[in-house]
């Protein structure tokens, strides 16, 4: 099956994670994409294809390559099968102007549909590797909390190279930047709107928060700087705080999106914000709101399959991108990892997602060629 053809029968068939759906939605879930995947795999003639179970109704899908001989090298090709909301129109794939639309087009079943024609060429073509295993695994739950990878990586499971699958315009990205979510809190007294001289306004507190964040915090992040990702941010979500218009607010709460570099820690980048709240005089309480890490990214791009992967693609330089994926989480299991895939994140999550066909060609092109010339 060609790319193209078996991304329109990927999208056609939703995977909506199942934390942005009310329960026992039909749309949620990746399995109707892993039981599909796994009898094109057989089709193919892959070695092995089995689930891993990750949560309730929600598992890895596996398929393997084997090598013709010994099994000296393993390269893991790691797209996910999970996306964001999706309606009806969403679900019906399209074409125009040369670009497939639907919903995970580029977000990230193009990858998945490049990685998996890529493997199944070389499987039905009998281009196998001499020594070298090559694993497809379809991840779960990337958009929420990454429990496919997490749970990937804390099975003990090597490999030399992950690709994981993500738009990247067809760039090898060797950083991407962490993600620490915090939410502030502010306390006050509550007192009635006629009198508020009575009271201590929580809101007009977290304004000060909020103020100190986007300018001075924000400022020293910009003086931070790395050379594939640029400085860290920080992001203001949301705010709420208060119950009606005539009572003084006794309490408001922020959460905040903060963007990371590698090298920087949930627990530094905490006592930084609390000096400066000190320093301009606010008190207010920092908690975590998300009850997993997600690290940066930064694999060496001189490790020699990379450095291969690199000159495959006819790329001088490696890249880094502003966006979270699975590829640190992999890393921090003992996995060099680099994102790759066809699309660009622009168009990921938008009501009119789409990935154009030639970068899904272009994608599953650079990638065979790479296979192939694996030992």
């Amino acid at each position: 099956m060609e790319a193209p053809k078996l991304l329109r029968e990927l999208i056609a068939l939703p995977s909506v994670n199942p934390a942005f759906l009310p329960a026992d939605d039909p749309r949620g879930g990746e399995q109707r994409v892993a039981e599909f995947l796994a009898q094109q795999a057989r089709r193919a003639g892959l070695d092995f294809i089995g689930f891993q179970k990750v949560l309730p109704g929600r598992s890895n899908f596996l398929a393997s390559l084997s090598p013709s001989g010994k099994v000296e090298h393993r390269i893991l090709l790691a797209p996910h099968l999970d996306t964001v909301g999706a309606e009806g129109p969403q679900l019906r794939p399209t074409i125009k102007s040369g670009k497939l639309h639907g919903r995970g087009a580029c977000d990230t079943k193009g990858s998945v549909a490049a990685f998996f024609t890529a493997l199944s060429a070389i499987a039905k073509n009998k281009q196998r590797p001499q020594h070298t295993e090559i694993i497809f695994a379809g991840l779960v739950d990337e958009e929420n909390s990454q429990s496919g990878s997490r749970t990937l990586a804390r099975s003990g499971f090597e490999a030399d190279l992950a690709i994981v699958g993500e738009p990247t315009g067809c760039r090898i990205v060797t950083a991407h930047k962490g993600d620490l979510w915090l939410r502030l809190t502010t306390r006050g007294k509550a007192a009635h709107g006629a009198r508020p001289e009575l009271g201590r306004n929580a809101v007009h507190a977290m304004a000060r928060v909020v103020d100190a964040l986007e300018t001075h915090y924000a400022g020293r992040l910009r003086r931070r700087r790395h050379p594939l990702l640029g400085h860290g941010t920080v992001n203001v979500g949301t705010i709420r705080g208060g119950v009606q218009a005539n009572i003084v607010p006794d309490h408001c709460q922020i959460s905040i999106d903060r963007r990371t570099l590698p090298g920087e820690t949930p627990a530094g980048i905490r006592r930084e914000i609390q000096a400066l709240l000190h320093a301009q005089k606010i008190t207010a309480t920092i908690a975590d709101t998300k009850d997993a890490l997600c690290p940066a990214l930064e694999t060496d791009p001189t490790q020699p399959l990379v450095r291969e992967f690199l000159k495959a693609a006819g790329q001088t330089r490696p890249l880094g991108v502003d966006f979270f994926c699975d590829a640190a989480i992999l890393y921090a299991g003992g996995i060099p990892s680099v994102v790759f895939g066809p699309g660009d994140i622009a168009q990921a999550h938008t009501a009119d997602e789409w990935v154009s066909l030639a970068q899904l060609e272009k994608a599953t092109a650079l990638l065979t060629r790479f296979l192939r010339s694996l030992p």
